[in-house]
């Protein structure tokens, strides 16, 4: 079976359908995924608006997707409506291997343009057609879902279609997403209500069937493998209770007491099952219906459905982030994001951000902490836009901090909440975060695993070396594309074995150099859309310095007057401890220049032209702003 090697391009203005090859150096340099992606992204030009026609939106594949062992995930890419930051967000479940197979010799599917009205772009046997989704308007993503049973679905709820800046792109009736960044607002702005993927999924192409089956025991046997076979990510709340690095009560506290509530234990005495209960790594755990005496926005699942499939993010963000320590309550608000269309993190920033601006009265509206019913009212007013606050918060923390102040309350890096770990238990969490090349997030880099329980601080330089190299290794995987829990078992030696059984000529270097390649070339379209250094700086909340205080700009209404505010430390209650101190940012900014140093960048967080060359990204089109000399911490 020859790889694939062209793109599907789709321009929704004219409704135009093409199919074109895909240059042979790019195929070398970036082979799919993430870096085939990123390169087309930066091939669109500078200075583009997300919600604009011109921005790309591509739903990217890779040489291997459907036939890894893990989970098979493809790629949303854009740029993003929250970040302003290059945007490669992953959905995994069903659709991945529909997609790669209705794709056909395509890697990917790239939409540009805006629709005249709301569409469905059905795809199958390497060809598309574009199709009428009027019928479907103001449908939650698992009623979309169900619109197309015997078909696989990428589709957007009422967040996406109001063009909330942290919308996701759903499959599987909501139990998968394209989660954080908001690839889910451009969907919305492009008039897209659904990609899908009516071809079943592909044949093991010759040679890949023996691979998949010596690695899938190979993951199933490794550290990775076995801990999502017996706890999936939900365990990840008890480790990071344990290491005292839990955001808590909106991140005002690093442990929260009610974990054993909400956690992997909680979730296996509910769980009706396992996602995949026949694979040695069986999924997630699925759980009956998140309903609550709250629940009576018509959003809960009906007697047919089969509950939902909580991961990691939710008892954290939707838990311990507000206080609430019921499995059921938070399952609720975990399926409500869901079927709204909204990222689960970002969400339960945005009204963690609200309880505590209320407390400090920057805004003028009493949401306590605790409360699972004002926390599913809030997140209904965000996917709606229905209310003043709701629409505020609908662009982000960091856009709300900007209208009404607040901005030391809940961190952002790059616009993007953060998300499982507090970086103040482990400075080498604050460097992944602060790096990450599409706003805070916690899967390029991991190193808090490690440096959290470890008995003595690691040495700077290895800590930069180890961020990267991480980074790297994802990127590299994304690529392919394959589950970033398969780090442990695909090294660049096993990924070219791959490789090569797919068509592909690329050795073990080869394979080593494509994940700093891609990084480096995500970073030069951050560096062409105005990202640096200082972008790269922590919060407020995080260092502990106080923020400015808003200048007032508009103030819709439930904006809080200066005056009135009562003052009161917590809402409910106190916090579990204290959080630890914050982060000294003399001490991060030596790290920053080791990790510039180590990726060969200046000191203002630009690629240098050497590296450019070496990694052969000097032909890129617009002259990439470069620098000359490598970060030094010894300047």
């Amino acid at each position: 079976m020859d790889p694939p090697d062209r793109i599907l391009r789709v321009d929704l203005d004219d409704r135009r359908v093409e199919s074109d090859p895909v240059p042979d150096a790019w195929l070398a340099k970036y082979v799919g995924g993430k870096g085939l992606g990123a390169r087309y992204l930066y091939e669109a030009g500078g200075g583009i608006d997300p919600s604009s026609p011109a921005n790309p939106l591509a739903f990217m594949t890779g040489p291997l997707t459907g036939y890894t062992p893990g989970e098979q995930r493809y790629a949303a890419i854009t740029k993003s409506p929250l970040t302003g930051t290059f945007l490669d967000s992953y959905g995994g479940g069903s659709f991945p291997a529909r997609l790669a197979a209705s794709l056909g010799p395509n890697l990917g599917v790239i939409v540009t343009g805006i629709a005249d009205e709301p569409v469905v772009l059905a795809l199958s046997d390497g060809d598309a057609s574009i199709e009428s989704a009027a019928a479907f308007t103001g449908l939650d993503v698992a009623e979309t879902d169900a619109e197309f049973p015997d078909s696989a679905v990428a589709c957007i709820g009422p967040a996406g279609e109001r063009e909330v800046a942290y919308a996701t792109i759903a499959s599987d009736s909501g139990d998968h997403h394209a989660g954080r960044g908001g690839a889910g607002a451009v969907m919305g702005a492009k008039r897209l209500k659904a990609v899908v993927a009516h071809d079943p999924p592909p044949d093991p192409a010759d040679g890949l069937a023996e691979l998949k089956e010596r690695d899938a025991s190979a993951f199933a046997d490794s550290d990775a493998g076995r801990w999502l076979a017996a706890s999936d990510t939900l365990e990840t709340i008890d480790f990071a209770n344990e290491a005292g690095v839990l955001p808590t009560r909106g991140w005002q506290s690093n442990r929260f007491e009610g974990t054993e509530g909400i956690g992997v234990e909680a979730a296996t005495e509910r769980a009706s099952g396992r996602e995949r209960p026949d694979d040695p790594v069986p999924g997630g755990f699925r759980v009956p219906d998140g309903k609550s005496a709250s629940a009576t926005d018509g959003c809960e699942r009906g007697d047919d459905e089969d509950g939902s499939v909580p991961r990691g993010a939710t008892p954290i963000v939707l838990g311990a982030g507000l206080g609430i320590g019921e499995f059921d309550a938070v399952a609720a608000l975990g399926e409500l994001c869901d079927r709204l269309g909204v990222d689960v993190i970002s969400a339960g920033n945005a009204v963690a951000w609200a309880v505590r601006a209320g407390d400090e009265g920057v805004i003028d509206r009493e949401i306590p902490f605790g409360d699972e019913a004002v926390a599913r009212s809030l997140i209904q007013e965000i996917a709606e836009r229905s209310t003043p606050l709701g629409d505020a918060l609908a662009d982000g923390v960091a856009a709300a901090a900007a209208r009404f102040g607040g901005d030391d309350l809940i961190p952002t890096v790059k616009g993007m909440e953060l998300s499982s770990y507090d970086p103040r238990g482990a400075t080498s969490m604050a460097l992944a975060y602060a790096t990450s090349d599409r706003g805070a997030c916690h899967r390029r880099a991991r190193p808090v695993e490690v440096d959290a329980m470890a008995p003595e601080r690691r040495d700077p330089d290895e800590v930069a070396a180890a961020v990267a190299a991480e980074q790297d290794r994802r990127a590299a995987l994304w690529c392919l594309i394959g589950d970033d829990f398969l780090e442990s078992v695909f090294d660049p030696p096993v990924v070219a074995e791959w490789l090569a059984a797919r068509g592909y000529d690329h050795t073990p270097a080869d394979v080593e150099r494509l994940g700093e390649r891609v990084w480096t070339l995500v970073r030069l379209f951050n560096v062409r859309e105005g990202f640096d250094r200082d972008d790269d700086a922590l919060p407020a909340a995080i260092t502990g310095a106080s923020g400015e205080p808003s200048d007032g700009g508009d103030e819709p209404e439930g904006a809080a007057k200066s005056e009135g505010a009562d003052g009161d430390d917590d809402v409910d209650g106190g916090s579990d401890e204290s959080p630890p101190p914050g982060i000294d940012p003399d001490e991060f900014d030596d790290l920053l220049d080791r990790y510039y140093a180590v990726r060969s960048w200046d000191a203002d967080g630009r690629p240098t032209r050497e590296l450019v060359e070496h990694l052969r990204l000097d032909t890129l089109p617009d002259r990439p702003r470069v620098g000359e000399r490598p970060a030094s911490p010894d300047d």
